[in-house]
């Protein structure tokens, strides 16, 4: 979740006029800092959560393997204060998800105990957890949504279509390999979907890099599906 109050729900006003108070209180948990490199795991998938993160700035990617061995890759974020693990701090469970830095950056890491005393003490700030983890939840049920009822092919146009209106939380990849993890499928069947997207016409493959080549009839062709 962002630290930050999205600008839109239904607390928006309240949760920004008691952002500076939150802020400081949360970092007032902070134990230590650590430093990671472009390709070390923050957090691991089935790690033991005594703690939460914050990363102030820097890129993650966030991705879930199966026992199959395959992975779900969920996007890029860009962050900005950041906190990871905030979903496994209230259900107190082990980490569900691998979170990589995706550059050199410093992340804080969070006593899970003293996040747990000051929501206590100040209850009222578990609405900025609350309204957080509200978006993060519904945005993330679209994802999964669109992933299980739609082919590879609508997903791959909706996703370029949203991404073209700056409507999306998470960016995607510059690696095809990490693109068809993100649509939950092999490189083959992702190639093949992007094939068929240009044999259409409704889209360009240029240094690597998808662009709309026509915006309505991509709109028409998600409309069909």
């Amino acid at each position: 979740m962002q630290l930050r109050p999205y600008s839109v729900n239904r607390f928006s006003a309240y949760l920004e006029q008691h952002f500076g108070e939150f802020k400081e209180a949360i970092y007032n948990c902070i134990t230590e800092s650590r430093h990671f490199h472009k390709g070390d795991t923050i957090l691991e998938q089935g790690q033991k959560m005594d703690l939460l993160a914050i990363a102030p700035q820097g890129r993650i990617s966030v991705n879930i393997v199966a026992s199959n061995g395959r992975r779900f890759q969920l996007g890029e974020v860009d962050c900005n204060d950041q906190v990871l693990g905030e979903m496994e701090f209230f259900t107190k469970t082990p980490c569900q998800w691998n979170i990589v830095a995706d550059e050199k950056m410093v992340v804080y890491m969070l006593s899970a105990k003293k996040v747990e005393d000051l929501l206590i003490q100040r209850p009222e700030f578990t609405m900025f957890f609350a309204s957080a983890l509200s978006f993060d939840y519904q945005d993330s049920v679209d994802i999964y949504t669109n992933r299980l009822l739609h082919s590879i092919t609508y997903n791959i146009a909706n996703d370029l279509l949203l991404r073209s209106q700056n409507d999306v939380l998470l960016d995607a990849f510059d690696t095809f390999s990490q693109e068809a993890e993100r649509f939950g499928t092999s490189s083959r069947v992702y190639r093949r979907a992007i094939k068929t997207l240009i044999d259409k016409k409704l889209i360009t493959k240029e240094e690597g890099y998808l662009n709309i080549s026509d915006v309505d009839a991509l709109k028409e062709f998600l409309a069909e599906e």
